[in-house]
């Protein structure tokens, strides 16, 4: 369903189980980008009212699940700490070229954010099904739900505002592109790395 080129590599969910704290305030800090994302698509193209008012949904319900993972590492006694860069999504944002029309660059917005979302949920479905911590693996069943449904809203409207043939061809470039990027990840104590 997701159409990601290449797996996360097994491994990582035994990094993820090992280095549950990482994963959590990593996780945290997710949920805030992809609520500033949601806002940042708002300010930059109000005039596309479907979407402001998906955004709008979305960076309040991103916002709710940054809360929910909070509260998770409160009430295990950790501490958010600083945010990482996330070389995942630098390179993914170095995909497309700089430049181009409004639309052209809401097209690949749109994309990085599903493609960014997609492997959320996979990552997700896999804490899911591979933590012993049975309280975990319920939350994160439950929100890889959630990425799900965001990664066929964002796709959606990119083929609302672009020409379906040209975003599905890119889409599919960008998928290959991920693959390469993901054979150098999967070795750290992150959501995407």
């Amino acid at each position: 369903m997701l159409g990601l080129k290449l797996p996360t590599d097994p491994r990582w969910a035994d990094i993820a189980a090992k280095n549950i704290e990482e994963i959590l305030i990593d996780h945290a800090y997710c949920e805030q980008k992809a609520a500033s994302t949601a806002i940042s698509l708002i300010v930059t193209y109000p005039e596309y009212s479907e979407l402001v008012t998906a955004m709008t949904a979305l960076a309040r319900e991103e916002m709710g699940h940054f809360k929910m993972v909070h509260d998770k590492i409160l009430e295990r006694g950790y501490t958010m700490g600083w945010d990482r860069k996330d070389e995942y999504v630098i390179q993914l944002r170095n995909f497309f070229p700089k430049g181009g029309s409004r639309a052209t660059q809401l097209v690949h917005r749109l994309l990085i954010a599903g493609l960014i979302e997609a492997r959320s949920c996979e990552r997700f479905r896999l804490l899911s099904e591979e933590l012993e911590d049975k309280e975990l693996t319920e939350f994160y069943k439950n929100l890889m739900i959630s990425e799900a449904n965001h990664y066929t809203m964002f796709l959606k409207f990119a083929r609302k505002y672009g020409e379906r043939e040209v975003v599905d061809k890119k889409w599919q470039e960008l998928l290959e592109f991920e693959a390469e990027v993901m054979k150098d990840l999967s070795k750290n104590e992150s959501i995407h790395g």
